[in-house]
């Protein structure tokens, strides 16, 4: 199997409204998120050139990531009362993409430099 990875950013603000009131994160604030989306393939699958998806392809995602995320409300952009935790955006971001991308195997998101979640599903084989 073969991996590649390629790192997008955007600034965005939400509120854990799901937390206990003294809690910092119920009060709104911003994060300088990064979000890192994996795709896999086969040797044998990769493209004429070599490639498991040209990084190239992947020019749609950074806009909608822009137009949807980007300088927005995290808790208006998901809607339907999805709690905008790094763990619900991973999903969230791997449910609206894994059918445009098929090679999707993983999304990471980053709210700060030390902090990860990943959702990486099971795949049927």
């Amino acid at each position: 199997m073969l991996t590649i990875t390629k790192e997008f950013h955007f600034s965005a603000s939400h509120v854990l409204d799901r937390l206990p009131s003294w809690h910092p994160c119920a009060r709104m604030h911003g994060h300088n998120y990064a979000v890192v989306i994996e795709l896999s393939g086969r040797r044998e699958d990769l493209t004429e050139a070599g490639f498991v998806r040209d990084y190239r392809d992947l020019d749609a995602f950074k806009q909608w990531m822009d137009e949807t995320f980007d300088h927005r409300h995290l808790n208006e952009a998901l809607g339907g009362g999805i709690s905008p935790s790094a763990e619900n955006l991973a999903v969230w971001i791997f449910d609206q993409w894994t059918e445009r991308i098929p090679e999707l195997t993983a999304v990471r998101i980053s709210e700060t430099p030390k902090t990860w979640a990943e959702y990486r599903p099971v795949r049927e084989a």
